[in-house]
């Protein structure tokens, strides 16, 4: 379910300045299918520019996380891994063996979800799921 969302754009949208280097780290964001953390954005980032530092790596995801333009997850490996921050709703699933996140929308729990929060007493304005598990045909 990956999306694509122009992070440059958004960062004009919000008035954010746009430098060269942070160009390079919206556009890899944007076209990342997975859940980078800042090592893997910083690797891809120099394959494009050399002297994109770790330092610029991690200020510039701090600067579009507190803008709103992404969101920060924590899936138990102990790296804060990004993703494009989006109005369409959408959990997670874990393989805790190799770190892989799928992205996955079930109308049916989503359901579920509200009618428990109403039987609690609570109208749901939002929620995060994120689900851990180990494929169940992975050889061994």
């Amino acid at each position: 379910m990956p999306h694509t969302i122009d992070i440059e754009a958004l960062c004009a949208t919000k008035g954010l300045r746009i430098t060269d280097q942070r160009r390079v780290i919206a556009r890899i964001l944007s076209e990342a299918d997975d859940h980078p953390d800042v090592e893997t954005l910083h690797t891809r980032s120099v394959a494009i520019d050399p002297r994109i530092s770790i330092a610029t790596v991690y200020r510039t995801v701090r600067l579009f996380e507190e803008a709103g333009i992404l969101e920060r997850h924590e899936f138990g490996d102990g790296r804060s891994r990004y993703e494009a921050a989006s109005d369409a709703h959408h959990d997670h699933l874990i393989d805790v063996e190799t770190g892989n996140v799928i992205e996955f929308v079930d109308e049916e729990l989503e359901d579920l979800q509200r009618r428990i929060a109403e039987k609690l007493g609570f109208r749901l304005v939002d929620h995060r799921m994120e689900l851990y598990g180990v494929a169940t045909d992975r050889k061994r």
